[in-house]
């Protein structure tokens, strides 16, 4: 390893200390080191930043260990040229492994700059993801608790499901009330209730909320419901944090939301995820294999053997298959098309991953050119080649049969 730094620094961060290794000299010569531990209070980083400012390091390299690189990264990014590097990149030869040893094997891989930085986007935008990642969470959540309620009424041998489309609407959260309330209701009751095309399977209704319902029951869907309010009300407060927070970015947002099956709840979890700042990545390439949607290698011997997609950003995968899986419902689009010329070769599951891929290199280029999504309809997709009448007799001669051509 060539060197390439006179003078850089190597943290290995943990929970309580973080290792600090300094190494600094010419680059023809054996460098000099300094190492120092140091606590991940807030005192003791900005100790540490005293530390390498006193010996003029500007350049500090570390690997994003969970959640525990992030109070360093907020305390030096103010001062420090900081390189966050993938843990599975940079580790070191097992064997005799320790705090020190691995501080002084960082710096060295940073003062030879084989070191690929990590993408750490600004303040605001990772105050979006943690915002849109959490709203995430509380929509599974109510998605949940949605299921309990079917699986309460099913217990209770209520059969509003059957005929309430929506149960969770204007006339099935009133007739779910009426439930928890214990009240006996009338077909002239539930017509009152029923909104729209309800009011034609009134009879229906009052059939279906016979059932056996109990004082547990009543309970049950109380206590459900009530978290099922604080849940929107939660999601909702989120949502207008997450707007006011990407404001600045309103005009990247209006271009994400462009591409068919992205709509804006998706567009801020994407824009989240990847940032608005695509020189990050060299090619659409690297943002897709940053994301983990690019298919992935393993070839030996001239002989390629089949792997995944590898694990990478949920979150962001997530999107992307959201995305893919309301897009290709489109037909005569560039998306829809793709799927389904996929579809025959590789079936359902990979079709949709293959569709991530393209939506993500499309929103690269959409980010780096500042333009909307333009259709191009079945422009791109692959015409399959008409098979000649040697191929079509081949075919058939392998199945046993003899083949004489008239004409």
């Amino acid at each position: 390893m060539e060197p390439i730094m006179e003078r850089c620094a190597g943290l290995d961060v943990h929970q309580e200390t973080v290792v600090a290794c300094v190494m600094y000299g010419p680059l023809d010569q054996r460098p000099k080191k300094e190492i120092q531990t140091f606590s991940t209070t807030t005192k003791g980083l900005l100790e540490l930043a005293d530390w390498l400012t006193e010996r003029a390091c500007m350049d500090v390299a570390m690997e994003s260990t969970g959640v525990y690189w992030k109070p360093v990264w907020n305390v030096l990014e103010q001062e420090f040229r900081i390189t966050l590097g993938n843990a599975q990149r940079i580790k070191n030869i097992p064997g005799r492994k320790t705090d020190v040893k691995d501080a002084e094997w960082i710096c060295r891989l940073m003062r030879c700059g084989m070191i690929p930085a990590s993408l750490v986007p600004p303040r605001d935008i990772r105050e979006a993801r943690d915002l849109t990642r959490r709203r995430r969470k509380l929509v599974q959540m109510l998605t949940s608790e949605k299921n309990r309620v079917h699986k309460v009424l099913q217990d209770a041998n209520i059969k509003l499901t059957t005929y309430v489309t929506d149960l969770f609407g204007v006339s099935g959260r009133a007739l779910l009330e009426k439930l928890i309330n214990g009240e006996v209701l009338t077909e002239e009751q539930v017509r009152e209730i029923a909104k729209g095309k309800l009011k034609k399977k009134v009879p229906q209704l009052v059939e279906a909320m016979n059932g056996r319902v109990n004082k547990h029951h009543r309970k049950m869907l109380a206590r459900i419901m009530k978290h099922y309010d604080f849940l929107k009300e939660e999601i909702a407060e989120l949502e207008q944090e997450i707007q006011l927070i990407l404001q600045p970015y309103q005009h990247e947002l209006e271009l994400l939301d462009t591409i068919p099956g992205i709509n804006q709840d998706g567009a801020a979890d994407i824009l989240a995820e990847i940032g608005p700042d695509m020189s990050a990545f060299e090619t659409e390439h690297h943002l897709a294999s940053w994301a983990t949607v690019s298919p992935g290698q393993n070839e030996s011997a001239g002989k390629k053997k089949k792997t995944g997609t590898g694990k990478g950003n949920n979150y962001l995968k997530t999107a992307l298959n959201q995305a893919a899986n309301a897009s290709i419902r489109s037909k005569d689009t560039r998306l829809g098309n793709f799927y389904r010329s996929v579809l025959k070769r590789q079936g359902h599951k990979k079709a949709v991953g293959a569709v991530s891929h393209l939506i993500i290199r499309i929103a690269y280029h959409m980010l780096q050119t500042g333009t909307p999504y333009q259709e191009m309809g079945d422009r791109f997709v692959r015409k399959k080649k008409e098979p000649n009448v040697n191929t079509l007799i081949k075919r058939i001669e392998q199945l046993g049969y003899n083949v004489q051509l008239i004409q």
